[in-house]
């Protein structure tokens, strides 16, 4: 082999060596672009899931402040309604009361009522005034 075979060889080599080179160098870049590409991408997607993220979340601090008024509510109508049970409790009691004083009145008077037939019994709520004396007149 004469020296301009060996030179072309070597020549031949070192194009060799410079084409995978730069070969090599325009797939890294292609592979970097691709992974910037990728990684904005990533950061969109996560921007948005952030956001979702955020509505879901105030969504849910309106429904348990929903959910916690709700249950004011019920708690405000549970003490209403012990207060109104309590105001029938009196009530109740009350008429009771008066319904024994009028029923007590009512035997002091047929007590004292020297006409009463039915054996000094008052009459009851129903029943109305004393029956009426012979000497009374007619009536209407």
């Amino acid at each position: 082999m004469d020296t301009a075979q060996l030179i072309w060889i070597i020549v031949a080599i070192v194009v060799v060596i410079v084409i995978i080179g730069v070969i090599a160098f325009l797939a890294r870049r292609r592979s970097a672009v691709r992974a910037e590409q990728q990684r904005e991408a990533d950061r969109r997607k996560a921007g948005e899931l952030r956001e979702s993220a955020q509505a879901a979340d105030l969504e849910a601090r309106e429904r348990e402040a929903a959910a916690l008024k709700a249950q004011a509510h019920a708690q405000q109508a549970e003490v209403d309604a012990e207060r109104l049970r309590r105001e029938a409790e009196q009530r109740t009691a009350d008429a009771q009361g008066r319904r024994e004083q009028s029923e007590e009145r009512f035997r002091q008077a047929a007590a004292l009522d020297p006409d009463m037939s039915d054996g000094g019994r008052a009459p009851g709520p129903d029943q109305g005034a004393a029956p009426r004396r012979p000497d009374d007149g007619p009536t209407a």
